[in-house]
């Protein structure tokens, strides 16, 4: 699945990948949230409901540009930066292109939706 995602005036593409997880994150879709930068290295949102964990791998190294779901607390994270292997994380997908829309300071209005 590709997906567009709408920082402001800038536009990242991404793909997701084909597990349970990521489906059930693109059938929220079109979603606008605000993202929250956290720990100077991903950005974040909580959605509205709990995505499935099923098939899911005990944990994931994520690289910039990594679309994930930590489990523990909820959250879909966008890493700008690297980051170590963390328990609980489960990725759903990778940005292509447009990662320097996510270097913005602070938190921004982002639209999610799926490219036809």
């Amino acid at each position: 699945m590709k997906l567009k995602i709408t920082i402001g005036d800038k536009t990242a593409t991404a793909i997701l990948y084909d597990n349970p997880t990521s489906r059930d994150f693109a059938a929220m879709l079109p979603l606008t949230v605000k993202l929250d930068d956290y720990s100077n290295t991903e950005k974040i949102f909580y959605p509205s409901c709990k995505l499935s964990t099923k098939d899911a791998p005990a944990g994931f190294d994520p690289s910039i540009g990594d679309i994930t779901l930590y489990a523990p607390w909820g959250n879909i994270a966008l890493f700008y930066k690297d980051f170590g292997y963390s328990n609980g994380l489960i990725s759903l997908g990778k940005i292509t292109s447009g990662m320097d829309a996510f270097t913005v300071k602070g938190s921004a209005t982002v639209k999610f939706e799926l490219e036809k």
